[in-house]
């Protein structure tokens, strides 16, 4: 047993000895670093960023009401279509009771004027039928009665718009029917059966009943940082995306970029603003979050090589041309290189068409 045991020790000792010189032979032997090939080719660069935002109307029309009182009905509903002059509420006028009492005094005292410039005009018409008094006499009573009925009738008028904030002569024109000032669809109805409204005033907004806006004609709004804005400007081609619709993309122009910048999260942006060209078969509501596709600068029918690539010392450019595959040798060369769209860039001299270069490393492969 003893000699099994010496003999086992003796080839165990003898494979180290064998191991440590084979990895000694290969760590004394020469590393062969192996790199992908890569081949000039022709294609277009693009140089894109996107820009974040949503999607808004053009004009969202906020619908204020004419005169102050309580809802008392509401005719439409918020996606509802509109045309200019529908009625989108009713309100119901709340009078003060001081302007109530004096509009009362007001009728009564017309009431009595006009009693008696009706007693008047009838005795003088005898008279004039007559031949009792002068025409001009009579004219003058005349003209007197037909004012004091005039005003009997804007009296009563009046107490009508104190009281219920209508006339009969202008019911259908009512301030009380609060009516839509654009054609379009409804975003909002903010208020409901029994609310207060006021109506704008010096110190005052009003409340807002509705607010409507034309969904046919949309904006994106975005955003976009200070080191790219530079390289905006109007009409330039977007292709926006919008969230709900992540399969569609829309075309648009930009047609707005701000001139002030607004600092948010240590960056400044630049609001910007494109108008969409909405296809018919694509309704797109206002609120959607939206992603703005845009195309900085392009280069069509170039030659391109990967930018990986590249090496560079100082200012210059330099790529290594494969003079022998199998060993790999290479040459260095000096290119003029273009636009980049972060994988491929423009090569603009020191390259032919299908030229090989060397490209990045092949991990775990150097022999």
């Amino acid at each position: 047993m003893k000699k099994v045991g010496k003999i086992i020790l003796f080839v165990i000792i003898g494979l180290v000895v064998l191991a440590t010189f084979k990895f000694l032979w290969d760590k004394s032997r020469p590393k062969v670093t192996v790199y992908n090939i890569e081949t000039v080719s022709r294609g277009n660069i693009e140089k894109r960023t996107v820009a974040t935002g949503r999607m808004n109307p053009r004009d969202e029309i906020l619908i204020k009401p004419q005169m102050s009182g309580i809802i008392s009905e509401v005719h439409k509903e918020a996606g509802e279509k509109v045309q200019a002059g529908d009625v989108i509420a009713t309100i119901q006028v709340v009078p003060d009771m001081v302007n109530l009492s004096n509009a009362e005094s007001r009728v009564s005292r017309a009431q009595i004027a006009a009693d008696q410039s009706r007693s008047n005009y009838e005795r003088d018409r005898r008279l004039h039928e007559n031949q009792v008094i002068s025409r001009e006499e009579f004219e003058r009573v005349q003209l007197e009665y037909r004012n004091s009925q005039e005003e009997l009738r804007a009296a009563n008028d009046n107490l009508s718009l104190v009281r219920t904030g209508i006339t009969q002569s202008t019911a259908r024109m009512s301030n009380t029917l609060v009516r839509s000032t654009v054609s379009g669809t409804i975003l909002d109805v903010p208020i409901r059966v029994g609310n207060s409204v006021i109506q704008a005033n010096n110190f005052n907004d009003g409340t807002t009943v509705a607010s409507v806006a034309d969904l046919s004609d949309m904006l994106f709004v975005g955003r976009i940082d200070e080191t790219e804005v530079g390289r905006l400007s109007v009409p330039m081609p977007m292709e926006i995306t919008i969230g709900a619709m992540p399969d569609r993309k829309v075309p648009a122009a930009l047609e707005y970029i701000a001139p002030k910048g607004l600092q948010e999260g240590g960056a400044v942006l630049f609001e910007i603003k494109a108008a969409l060209e909405v296809p018919e078969d694509v309704f797109i509501r206002a609120g959607f979050s939206a992603n703005a596709d845009i195309i900085l600068d392009k280069r069509t029918d170039v030659l391109t090589i990967p930018e990986s690539t590249l090496t560079f010392s100082g200012d210059s450019a330099f790529v290594f041309i494969v003079t022998n595959e199998s060993p790999q040798e290479f040459e260095r060369r000096q290119v003029q290189i273009g636009l980049s769209d972060g994988i491929h860039i423009e090569v603009m001299s020191g390259l032919s068409l299908d030229e090989k270069v060397r490209g990045t490393e092949i991990v775990g492969n150097r022999r």
